[in-house]
């Protein structure tokens, strides 16, 4: 009795593609499979040993136009099974019709809602002007470096001939669905004091530590006050400020000795309002007022602050946000407060919206009991099937001839 697209999503969660091992190689068999099943042309491009970028294309009527990217990602985050009610690899489905398994929202429920979106048009005997390419990439989890970061570089993307894409977002609370036309800028900075050593009996002068102090209430104390304006102005969501968040303390040899060095490491996202020399300026003000000796250096340093049109006059838009009214949609357009693959996207200047269609839903990606109820799994087949019939009859644009 149950849907079939529900019963195609539980089967690609009980796929384990966990880090720090995913098994790629299960989840591309299995969404091959699935893409031969609608008549889909399947291309593979390994962008590095192991890491293969799975490409499923829907040929349009006319392929010298600009195509639809349909992107997600197959791995999924680690899990500690002690807190999770159910197994989080059994997709185990609730009384209730919620379906309990880690990537239910993260993101195995938009791949498969594509599918089934393609799968409904293709049943009523629809075709449109514009091509159609899904991408199921590997790596988003641990950074996207040796999957969307690579393949955007490469001659078999750059062949999609991409228009417009779009990618994951977040589950909403509320009635209102969460759109995302960019992000925030992800800074990992480690910061280094060096001081004098010594016995840890002495007041030793010019310490590391001392050192470490001043740079830790630098930092904590714009983080509070980020946090401060966010809290205190109700137009704004957590990606119109700055993060801050200190991640790591290193130093120290004994309890007795007074270390040479010690190291903090920060996890900073930047909203594409903020101008990022400016904000370097004050992390380098930052060192040098905590004394001689303190250096930083970069672990990620995202400099892209592309952000994708949401006017009206703007094409896309107009054809995302159309089908939205139609339906009665409401829509929170936002900056997406972390990060996902859209941003090597917005980088190579193709726009790219975050949109996964779960409303009343708690967000839950990366939490315990993760899960989705199949009810806005199968809404969100619908909301797909809606948004890619208007998307890929968008009529030749100026420079498309």
């Amino acid at each position: 009795s149950e849907n079939p697209s529900v019963t195609l999503f539980r089967e690609y969660l009980r796929i384990d593609t966990v880090h720090p091992k995913p098994d790629y190689d299960a989840a591309v068999r299995f969404l091959e499979r699935v893409g031969t099943e609608l008549g889909l042309a399947c291309q593979k491009v390994e962008v590095c040993q192991g890491h293969v970028v799975l490409i499923l294309t829907w040929q349009g009527t006319n392929p010298r136009l600009c195509s639809i990217l349909l992107n997600s990602h197959t791995d999924v985050v680690p899990v500690f099974e002690e807190h999770w009610t159910y197994p989080p690899f059994e997709a185990v489905k609730d009384s209730q019709g919620n379906i309990y398994a880690r990537g239910a929202q993260d993101m195995k429920c938009v791949s498969i809602q594509y599918l089934e979106a393609i799968r409904r048009l293709k049943t009523e005997g629809k075709s449109f002007a514009r091509t159609v390419h899904l991408t199921f990439v590997p790596d988003e989890e641990v950074g996207g470096h040796k999957g969307m970061e690579m393949f955007v570089q490469r001659p078999e993307f750059k062949a999609l001939n991409v228009g417009f894409a779009m990618d994951e977002g977040l589950a909403s609370p509320s009635d209102t669905y969460s759109v995302f036309y960019g992000e925030r800028s992800p800074w990992w900075i480690k910061v280094k004091c060096m001081g004098s050593p010594g016995h840890g009996s002495r007041f030793i002068s010019n310490t590391a530590a001392e050192k470490m102090h001043k740079v830790i209430n630098s930092f904590l104390a714009f983080r509070e006050s980020e946090k401060q304006r966010l809290k205190s102005d109700s137009s704004l969501t957590l990606g119109d400020v700055t993060s801050l968040n200190m991640t790591m303390l290193e130093g120290g040899v004994s309890f007795n000795v007074v270390p040479s060095e010690m190291a903090a490491s920060f996890d900073i996202r930047i909203p594409p309002t903020v101008d990022l020399k400016a904000f370097e300026e004050q992390v380098a003000t930052w060192c040098r007022s905590a004394g001689d000796g303190v250096t930083y250096e970069f672990h990620q340093k995202c400099m892209d602050q592309h952000i994708t049109s949401t006017e009206e006059s703007d094409p896309w838009w107009k054809a995302f946000s159309g089908v939205c009214r139609d339906m009665k949609l409401q829509l929170k357009l936002e900056i997406f407060p972390a990060a996902t693959d859209s941003r090597y996207i917005r980088a190579v200047s193709h726009p790219a919206i975050g949109f996964s269609p779960m409303i009343r839903t708690p967000v839950l990606l990366h939490d315990h009991n993760e899960f989705l109820n199949e009810q806005v799994f199968l809404r969100g087949i619908e909301i797909y099937a809606r948004l890619l019939s208007a998307l890929a009859s968008v009529p030749p644009l100026p420079a498309e001839g």
